[in-house]
């Protein structure tokens, strides 16, 4: 299986300025993904993993950096997982790293990004699953953040297309913006995923979320069942997409 280089996402509209990146902190980004071995995962699950980098979600950030690892130990049994990272931050910047199969090769891309001010572009996150899609398939995507400042209906829409094609949403949320959870609620349930809220503070809430969406892009609903045991962070997961539509 070859790598996919990293890349922009997208296009973040014909007014949208240049955006305000540290000197060579992009070429850094570049730079480490085009290091990344090719995936040695078969036919490993893949999860587009992807996360708000706004300049309020830089705690959050450091705590999925610490996390994101313990995504792969619950994939073993299921064929194991690739991880895509995508993440925006700034004025119209949003990247999207290349597959990759190894905890520690995702912790050195996350490592290397410092989160900046801006608005969201959750849009461009969704039509970059969809797109990407297309390529490669992709089961479901993670996405987590605390804002949404942009049309819910345009966001609908695009969450819907990943539902028709079978892509699961999970949400994650900190905080508790009402327009964040409405919007973030919609996506889960026009996906058939789920929505969920977090205790930065509390990092295992956030940990049990992940690796409940990991076991769904590795294995399917089964794999999540086998997680789920006692976890009733995973069994809330496996509750929410039971309520929805699909």
């Amino acid at each position: 299986m070859s790598e996919r280089k990293d890349r922009v996402v997208g296009k973040a509209g014909a007014t949208a300025p240049a955006t305000h990146s540290q000197p060579g902190e992009i070429d850094r980004f570049l730079g480490a993904a085009k290091q990344l071995a090719p995936l040695a995962t078969g036919q490993a699950g893949r999860l587009v993993f992807a996360l708000d980098a706004t300049m309020s979600r830089q705690p959050t950030w450091d705590l999925a950096c610490s996390l994101q690892a313990r995504m792969f130990e619950v994939t073993s049994q299921s064929g194991g997982l690739a991880v895509q990272l995508v993440y925006f931050r700034g004025i119209g910047e949003c990247r999207a790293s290349g597959w990759v199969g190894e905890p520690a090769r995702l912790t050195g891309l996350m490592r290397g990004i410092a989160c900046e001010g801006g608005q969201t572009q959750i849009a461009r996150v969704l039509r970059h699953v969809r797109d990407e899609a297309k390529a490669v398939p992709v089961r479901a995507f993670v996405y987590v953040g605390d804002a949404m400042e942009e049309d819910v209906d345009a966001l609908a829409a695009l969450a819907g297309e990943l539902g028709l094609r079978g892509i699961r949403g999970f949400v994650f949320q900190e905080g508790h913006d009402p327009a964040a959870s409405g919007a973030f609620a919609t996506i889960a349930r026009l996906t058939g995923g789920a929505h969920a809220r977090f205790d930065v503070n509390a990092p295992g809430s956030l940990l049990d979320l992940l690796r409940g969406a990991a076991a769904y892009a590795a294995g399917g609903r089964e794999a999540m069942l086998r997680l789920a045991g006692s976890n009733t962070a995973v069994k809330g997961l496996i509750a929410a997409m039971d309520g929805g539509h699909r």
